[in-house]
């Protein structure tokens, strides 16, 4: 036993207890985020059940808890239909319900609005499609939604693109009429009178372009289907409002995994509806993921060089200790303190200055004076720098003393030295500081709420328009979506599957680019590392 204590066997059973726990607390976090979370895709069996006191109640079990101070259970149902009864989900006793029944025709619908309906369809009327159709109700709903689904694809989708070239370009000649008015041309200025004219031109058409849309969207809600709810309330909606309808108590297994993945595709690709409860969250993504990007292209050059000059080239001494001192504190300083130091000095301090030389004239409307995924970048990268000097200068000085003196020996100069023996050798220690960086990065939250953030962000932050990258535009972020449903949500009892998801989605994107960055710094590894025989 003395030999145990004195050889520190106790330490090495305590770091393995250590790492085995941390694992563990992974793994089940994970598994928690995925059960919670995809599930909620699955088209779950649609129940109806006939309470005691007469009324019917239909919709999917997700809930089952131990009644409180009772006997028996209690039954959550997502009874949706909230344009209906005002909320999601109904809790009821076990013990008030008499009979359950799977009904074969109960339908779930998936809306822009309000949620999930679940009923019974009774008739679709379909004035454009005529007589053309099946007189089955299900067969004329699906040949319903798929004319719709093509009218918005088609005519809609056009008209929408005509509008968004027509309103772009309206903004270029305001921009235009902005600076001749700034720069003092009157109206009787012909270069202010032709923009003028074209403005006109452009208004008139993008009238015409609204109207059509206005009519076409008209002729779409005369398609209207009939539905029934548990209780025999009838509710007439318009199929362009429904997203999918489907009957999952007739599915079979091979459908239940082709509607499953489905909704993946649509979580991933889709855009969000039902105040971001609903739908997809490929903005979210794409914010997150541009985000990473242009925050790890402003730390790690920023971090490699200042480590590089910290510890080959700065004079061991009081300054340079106190700058050491100061980078460590660095990375302990709350985020939030990052966000008020980015809002001041980017957004108001340079985004400012920015507008009043080169945007003077749509002041005071600012163009980079106001938050975007410029500046929300720039904030996270002074935030994650100091992880990126200290996981850099730590490699740097792992290296032993001689492997420079040998260079030096051979005729290399201290700059060669640095680019083709140093830095190949210390490139597994630097990978290691930016996946650090990029992991925390990817999850704070509290500096983007007030250096550009959003919950709907109308374009991406690079998109197909001249110039192609707008790096002033607001963007979504996955971390802020978990937020703002997860506690700012109208309805968020059924919005915590989505926060789930999000998560889940967020923790992927955090080990996909780590594992990226993990595979380059091993194979840097294998290959520069230094090795001694």
């Amino acid at each position: 036993m003395n030999n145990f204590w004195r050889r520190g066997e106790h330490c090495v059973w305590g770091t393995a207890a250590a790492l085995t726990l941390t694992l563990l607390l992974a793994v089940v976090l994970i598994g928690v985020v995925i059960v919670n979370g995809l599930g909620v895709f699955w088209p779950s069996a649609v129940t109806e059940a006939h309470l005691k006191d007469g009324t019917h109640l239909m919709g999917e079990v997700t809930r089952r808890e131990a009644v409180y101070l009772g006997e028996g259970e209690r039954l959550q149902f997502k009874v949706g239909n909230r344009d209906l009864y005002g909320l999601d989900f109904r809790w009821v006793d076990e013990s008030d319900i008499g009979q359950f029944d799977l009904p074969d025709d109960a339908v779930v619908l998936e809306r822009q609005e309000y949620g999930n309906f679940y009923g019974r369809l009774l008739s679709v009327q379909t004035p454009e499609l005529g007589a053309t159709v099946l007189q089955n109700p299900w067969q004329r709903l699906t040949a319903a939604h798929q004319y719709v689904g093509q009218q918005k694809q088609g005519e809609l989708e056009n008209l929408a693109e005509q509008l968004s070239r027509l309103n772009a370009q309206s903004t270029r000649l305001r921009i235009k009429v902005d600076k001749l008015i700034y720069r003092g041309a009157t109206g009787d200025d012909p270069d202010l009178q032709q923009l003028a004219e074209q403005q006109q031109q452009l208004e008139g058409s993008f009238t015409q372009v609204l109207m059509l849309q206005a009519a076409q969207l008209e002729k779409l809600s005369q398609v209207t289907a009939t539905f029934a709810d548990a209780a025999g309330c009838e509710r007439v909606m318009a199929v362009s409002d429904v997203v999918r309808f489907y009957r999952p108590n007739q599915m079979s297994m091979l459908q239940k995994v082709s509607f499953y993945l489905g909704k993946l595709w649509e979580l991933i690709f889709g855009e969000p509806r039902e105040s971001n409860t609903e739908g997809g969250l490929f903005p979210a993504i794409f914010g997150t993921v541009t985000l990473i990007f242009i925050m790890s292209l402003v730390s790690f050059p920023l971090g490699v060089v200042t480590a590089i000059y910290l510890r080959e080239y700065a004079k061991d001494g009081t300054v340079v200790r106190l700058v050491r001192i100061a980078v460590n504190n660095l990375a302990g300083i709350p985020s939030i303190v990052y966000g008020i130091f980015g809002l001041a000095f980017f957004v108001y301090g340079i985004g400012g200055s920015i507008d009043r030389f080169f945007f003077a004239e749509q002041l005071p409307s600012p163009t980079f004076g106001t938050g975007g995924i410029l500046w929300a970048s720039l904030t996270l990268g002074l935030l994650t720098v100091p992880v990126v000097i200290v996981a850099t200068e730590e490699a740097l000085g792992a290296i032993p003393q001689g492997v420079r003196e040998g260079s030096l020996a051979l005729g290399a100069t201290k700059l060669q030295t640095l680019v083709r023996t140093l830095l190949p050798m210390a490139s597994p220690g630097i990978m290691t500081g930016l996946i650090l960086a990029m992991a925390r990065a990817a999850g704070e939250v509290a500096p983007l709420m007030i250096t550009g953030v959003v919950k709907l962000a109308p374009a991406l932050p690079i998109d197909g328009s001249f110039p192609f990258i707008h790096l002033d535009r607001k963007f979504m972020h996955l971390g802020f979506h978990i937020y703002d449903i997860g506690f700012q949500s109208p309805n968020v009892e059924a919005a915590k599957p989505m926060v789930f998801v999000t998560t889940l989605l967020l923790v992927l994107i955090v080990l996909v680019m780590s594992s990226v960055a993990i595979y380059l710094r091993n194979k840097m590894k294998k290959r520069y590392s230094y090795r001694t025989f």
